[in-house]
């Protein structure tokens, strides 16, 4: 099975992300036509910055559902197929919000994305409108054996934006529990989208982990010299964008501040 540094044996690898416009089950939906072209277009424009990996994510489908359904697999898989079959060097993962990992595990095994990314792992959370969030960490590992996806690798956040700790723990107990429980990367945000982790909260989950630390929100160009240092790479959504989709200035600026020559 594949490592992190396997899969991402660059310098702290950076992972942009595809935001999908709303997914055909959804009334405001453009269609699966267009949406694949949304799609297409910025991984162009992440592939020609240089981007490492590109992270596949039904965004905009709003409201989000706890479970997907079967249309947005459906949905999911024809689109991450296409983008993998389209990258010409850019390493493709998927994530269906918003806490469904089993179905994120599917659609990568049958469109060939090589990892997802699960809000909740190991920690049990709590959100307006959606209350407790199931938490399986073992059953999702027996889950991603049973589909013959083991080299599918899982980032895991820990107590993730958004969400309450139902009880309360320092965050280093979390990066321990998800290593125990096979995480392949830990992934560390601030409370809410926009807001980056503290320096202090990424080298306390680095202390207590033997895989790698990602930042999963707030890098931009204005913080990424100093956040760069406690990380072993992010992904990075929303500063990298304008009206929703890729903004190449930015992939730009953002590459070019942790020492990284775009193309």
């Amino acid at each position: 099975m594949a490592s992190f540094s396997d899969l991402f044996p660059g310098v702290k690898p950076i992972i942009g992300m595809i935001h999908l416009p709303p997914l055909p089950d959804y009334p405001e939906s453009p269609g699966i036509d267009d949406i694949i072209r949304h799609a297409l277009r910025d991984l162009m424009l992440l592939e020609q910055a240089g981007i490492d990996g590109i992270l596949v994510e039904n965004e905009y489908d709003r409201p989000h559902r706890v479970t997907a359904s079967p249309e947005t697999v459906t949905a999911m898989t024809e689109i991450t197929r296409t983008v993998v079959q389209e990258s010409k060097k850019t390493i493709v993962g998927c994530e269906i919000l918003l806490n469904d990992p089993q179905a994120s595990l599917k659609v990568a095994k049958m469109s060939g994305a090589r990892f997802i990314r699960t809000d909740y792992f190991v920690d049990a959370m709590t959100r307006p409108d959606y209350g407790e969030f199931e938490i399986d960490p073992s059953g999702l590992i027996d889950h991603r054996k049973s589909l013959g996806a083991e080299d599918v690798l899982i980032l895991a956040d820990i107590q993730v934006k958004y969400a309450t700790m139902i009880d309360p723990r320092p965050l280093a107990e979390s990066a321990r529990s998800a290593c125990d429980e096979q995480a392949d990367a830990i992934v560390v945000t601030g409370s809410e989208t926009g807001n980056a982790p503290t320096l202090n909260d990424l080298r306390e989950a680095a202390a207590a982990s033997d895989v790698p630390i990602l930042i999963g929100s707030g890098l931009d160009a204005d913080n990424a010299e100093s956040l760069i240092t406690a990380c072993d790479g992010a992904i990075v959504g929303n500063s990298l964008m304008h009206e929703r989709a890729v903004d190449p200035e930015a992939v730009d600026m953002l590459l070019s501040r942790i020492g990284r020559a775009s193309g």
